[in-house]
């Protein structure tokens, strides 16, 4: 089409406000026309199907950007109540760790109380502080001494036997031997046959040695050996050791017996300290010879 044969409005150039004087106008006349005859929706439907893809690529980013937010926040929230239920475990297992603590405690102290209330084992309840510092000796110190009336020589028990002997005593503190240690002797006796016999220490952990059994005495795995009290120094009846073996050689006089203590040599914390035993009294002396009068007048006559 030529200029000449264009319409006026579209051969000449149109100022912006005269364009949208003309487009405002078109877009109002369509809206009211729209809006009373509907006649655009079929329009509008196809255009929006058409659209929708560019629609979902435009919010594609906000979605990603959104989840990424929600994935960083919930992994962070993740981490958080993962180390709070990490402390809390940790509290709990420290918390049911002195829980079992105290009640061992209290089961041993009890067991204490019980052997303290018998009338022949009257003692003090005293706690082991730590081993003693020779690699060479079974030994540990106790929190109780001289200012705990504690006595040297005296028997240290746990609740299942007898662990030792106070072999040193200082103001605040005391030295135990214990029954493991190889300078360490009771006089004992097999409770099932009552048969006397002494046991020794060995130097090492949890183990003793039966001397002087006849090779045909009557001792057998098993055997519980307590005290016998003959030395004066351990009540009879408190249990020492168990027989873990028994060697005969029928080429020696005595027979190998080796022995497990009883007591919890190396794990008892608390310990129950035997009073000293009271003094017995003094052996009596065997009467003077008497001197008559008689005698000692004939003496001094011969002398004359």
């Amino acid at each position: 089409m030529d200029k000449e044969t264009q319409p006026a409005f579209f051969g000449r150039r149109q100022s912006p406000l005269s364009k949208l004087i003309w487009f405002g106008g078109l877009a109002i006349a369509l809206a009211i026309t729209d809006s009373y005859w509907n006649y655009l929706k079929g329009v509008r439907q196809n255009v929006s199907v058409a659209l929708y893809p560019l629609q979902k690529m435009a919010t594609l980013p906000g979605q990603w950007w959104e989840s990424v937010s929600t994935l960083a926040t919930a992994h962070t929230a993740l981490q958080q109540e993962n180390q709070m239920l990490r402390m809390r475990e940790l509290q709990v297992t420290d918390q049911l760790q002195r829980e079992q603590a105290l009640q061992q405690e209290n089961q041993e102290l009890r067991r204490l109380m019980g052997l303290s209330s018998q009338p022949y084992r009257q003692g003090q309840v005293a706690e082991m502080l730590y081993a003693g510092r020779d690699p060479f000796t079974r030994k540990i110190i106790i929190g109780k001494g001289l200012d705990a009336d504690v006595a040297q020589g005296v028997p240290v028990l746990d609740g299942e036997g007898l662990v030792g002997q106070v072999t040193l005593v200082h103001k605040l503190v005391s030295e135990v031997t214990l029954v493991t240690d190889k300078n360490f002797l009771v006089p004992v006796e097999v409770q099932r046959t009552r048969q006397r016999t002494l046991l020794y220490g060995l130097g090492g952990a949890g183990t003793m040695e039966v001397r002087f059994m006849a090779v045909n005495g009557d001792v057998q795995q098993g055997d519980l050996l307590v005290t016998s009290g003959l030395d004066g120094i351990y009540p009879p009846g408190i249990a020492v050791a168990r027989v873990s073996r028994v060697e005969r050689n029928s080429t020696l006089p005595f027979a190998k017996v080796l022995a497990t203590p009883v007591a919890g040599v190396e794990q008892s914390r608390f310990l129950l300290v035997l009073s000293p035993k009271p003094a017995l009294p003094a052996y009596p002396l065997p009467p003077e010879p008497e001197k008559t009068e008689g005698k000692k007048g004939k003496g001094k006559g011969g002398k004359s």
